[in-house]
């Protein structure tokens, strides 16, 4: 156990043994073990956008064995997806890997303007799965946030009550912000803000731009110089409002990318106090060797 994982440990004073020991599972697993850092594969988008748009580039991605041996075989922290893709593997790959169960998932018939995932799992199949930690997703800006947050708040308190950790991915969209607004600094520190209010260890959230959306706040981030450039300081004022940066917060990879493009986002991260990165379509869209190549150059940047 190093100092840094000591230390982060010490940010969650109220959770049980059994909920540190999980968090210590991931932070210590992989090639950023002890860092602090974290570089995890999620691999939800077969559920959320359809298996063509997210396997058809590389194949052998539609198996769900080549993600856990993706994940394995570039020595990542942890592996994220719906409860499909973990049973599949679960056996063959116990031990060998931290897995976050995702208990909601949006689908291609929700609704856009205000969505609201769908519940497609459990704690107790996390807990039967051998996961380290539950994973959910909530839109701020839904007019079904408030739907969001009470399952949200029910499943937390059932993971952590079992010792699991909790991962929210906290991505403001609805009919009560706009489309650029989604990633704007001051939305998507709030997003932040309220998944670490919601009671989340881990916090995923997307790469925030430098326009502002709300009114009110634009006014204050004006008035106390909040900076919008470079991207490391948007990242590090996300960071912050996530307690101060007392809680782990990670960074989306979002669509598929050049590596050019995605290592200078990591380079952001790491320069901003950022915990790391979620890596899906710029992971298993490429072939498997390609993959492990870029997230070696990404575990490079955080080991620093």
């Amino acid at each position: 156990m190093t100092k840094r994982v000591r230390e982060i440990l010490s940010w969650y004073e109220s959770a049980n043994p059994g909920v540190r020991a999980n968090l210590a599972r991931m932070l210590n697993h992989g090639r950023l073990a002890g860092t602090g850092r974290m570089v995890i594969l999620p691999v939800d988008q077969g559920f959320e956008h359809g298996p063509a748009r997210s396997f058809a580039a590389n194949p052998p991605a539609y198996n769900p064995l080549y993600h856990y041996q993706l994940a394995i075989d570039a020595g990542l922290n942890a592996y994220a997806a719906p409860l499909g893709f973990i049973e599949a593997g679960a056996a063959a790959f116990a031990g060998e890997i931290p897995t976050i169960l995702k208990l909601n998932n949006h689908d291609l018939l929700s609704d856009e303007s205000d969505p609201a995932p769908a519940v497609t799992a459990s704690v107790k199949d996390a807990l039967r799965l051998g996961c380290a930690a539950a994973g959910f997703t909530i839109y701020p800006g839904s007019l079904k946030s408030g739907q969001m947050y009470a399952e949200l708040r029910e499943m937390a308190q059932e993971a952590q009550a079992n010792g699991l950790a909790v991962v929210v991915w906290s991505y403001p969209r609805g009919s009560g912000i706009s489309k650029e607004g989604e990633t704007a600094l001051d939305v998507a520190a709030y997003a932040a803000q309220i998944a670490a209010q919601m009671g989340a260890h881990i916090i995923k959230v997307k790469l925030p731009t430098s326009h502002l959306e709300q009114p009110a706040a634009k006014k204050v981030y004006e008035e106390t110089k909040v900076p919008l450039e470079p991207l490391s300081a948007r990242v590090r004022h996300v960071v912050q409002s996530a307690f101060d940066g007392r809680r782990i917060v990670i960074f989306s990879g979002g669509a598929r990318s050049d590596d050019k493009s995605l290592l200078e986002q990591v380079r952001a991260i790491h320069d901003g106090g950022g915990f790391g990165s979620i890596i899906g379509r710029n992971s298993f869209q490429r072939p498997h060797d390609a993959a492990v190549a870029l997230l070696g150059q990404i575990i490079d940047i955080y080991s620093k």
